[in-house]
């Protein structure tokens, strides 16, 4: 397989809006869960969430396309332009400063897409009718426009992609990039998540599961993965945003590495449709290990694990499960975190915000804490950084999402070494 790395990174998010804020912020417990401001919450049950303030999306859209946009489509396209800027192949205006643009494509990931654009264009279909519908409903709203947008934006003339695998999207287009270039279909792929669903129709949706947290007196705190008194994930939105390509054409035009991708794996729970089950997760780890593995020629020794974590009183003991039985005891465990205590949930878009905390993680030395441990749960008995960042040497860490309907993803990043 051809060696495959990272050479841009970008993100936006309730703690930062650029990579170097959020994961400063992460690393120093900062937590951006707070009341929702983005709509009336008078008669939710759940009145907190992650949202991402202060952001005008015509820094990086014409005033004329905004309208056009969802706003999860705006985040991506923030989180795009960043790592466009990062990885040094994109001009002034943005374009794709390369001959071969052809040869570089986009893979977009959301949970939902455009919840918002849908909700408002249900209720005025429903209360003006038909004919008052917006004509950028269905463009704005779709999961697709996100890769279709950037693309436009950037001149990437490759495969458009898009993925829609709930709360592990973003992870499978990390992981359908490697395939992709692996079988010669581009030379660099632009990874792009992106999810905007705090709105009545996905906060009431998700409460109505009990599947968040109902400390509304208590936004700080009220995410707090593997600890005994967590009650549900907080929604949070956001984009993160990678450049991934081949080791030989990031050599030939001497690009910043920031890591390499030696693994992934992917797999179904087949069990139910909400509720996680530990031989999916475990499947999922064991794939990409194999593959990580094979690809370095000797077994792999993970050191760090940033988990999908999510708050919930069943996925995260499940996940903890799972992460033993795969190192044969809590003793051969490495560390594990879960960011999402500071930034929420953000379906979706969770994988590559993720995988840019465990890329900077790994590039920096640092672990970011998982906060709000105060009482660790005895199902989850492994350790959790509880609540202060932690500097270590690290030369290779995982990343796990997984997602409704039982769908698994697992990615695993290496220091580069030529």
């Amino acid at each position: 397989m051809k060696r495959v790395v990272i050479t841009g990174l970008g993100t936006i998010n309730s703690i930062g809006h650029n990579v170097e804020d959020s994961f400063k912020a992460v690393v120093d417990g900062v937590c951006g869960i707070d009341t929702i401001t983005l709509f009336d919450i008078e008669q939710f049950p759940v009145k907190i969430a992650g949202e991402v303030k202060d952001f005008d999306p015509t820094t990086v859209m014409d005033k004329k396309e905004v309208k056009k946009a969802d706003r999860f489509i705006q985040l991506g396209i923030k989180a795009a332009h960043e790592a466009m800027m990062d990885c040094g192949l994109a001009g002034e205006d943005g374009k794709v400063a390369i001959e071969d643009s052809e040869r570089f494509g986009v893979i977009s990931a959301s949970g939902i897409g455009g919840l918002s654009t849908i909700e408002k264009n249900s209720v005025v279909c429903a209360n003006r009718g038909p004919k008052r519908i917006s004509p950028f409903f269905i463009p704005s709203s779709l999961v697709n426009m996100l890769s279709g947008f950037i693309s436009i934006a950037h001149g990437l003339k490759g495969p458009s992609l898009s993925h829609v695998t709930a709360c592990a999207a973003s992870t499978h287009a990390l992981n359908d990039a490697v395939k992709t270039i692996a079988l010669n279909g581009a030379d660099r792929i632009l990874v792009v998540g992106a999810e905007s669903a705090i709105c009545g129709a996905g906060m009431g949706g998700f409460a109505s599961m009990k599947a968040l947290s109902s400390r509304n007196d208590d936004p700080k705190t009220a995410s707090r993965p593997f600890d005994k008194d967590r009650d549900g994930f907080v929604m949070g939105e956001g984009a993160g945003a990678l450049v991934v390509e081949t080791l030989e054409s990031a050599k030939a035009r001497g690009a910043k590495i920031y890591c390499e991708i030696i693994g992934f794996g992917e797999s179904a729970d087949a069990n139910h449709i909400t509720a996680p089950v530990m031989e999916g997760p475990l499947r999922s780890m064991k794939a990409a290990i194999s593959m990580a593995s094979a690809n370095l020629g000797e077994d792999v020794k993970i050191d760090y694990i940033n988990s999908h974590g999510t708050s919930t009183p069943v996925g995260d003991g499940n996940e903890s499960k799972a992460i033993v039985e795969l190192f044969n005891g809590v003793e051969n465990c490495p560390p594990v975190t879960s960011t999402k205590g500071q930034i929420g949930h953000c379906l979706g878009a969770a994988g590559a915000i993720e995988a840019i905390f465990a890329i900077k993680s790994l590039n920096e030395g640092i672990i970011p804490p998982t906060i709000n441990i105060q009482n660790q749960d005895p199902e989850c008995p492994l350790d959790y950084v509880p609540n202060t960042a932690r500097k270590v040497e690290l030369t290779t860490v995982m990343s796990n999402n997984f997602g409704f309907g039982g769908t698994n993803g697992t990615v695993i990043f290496k220091k580069y070494q030529d």
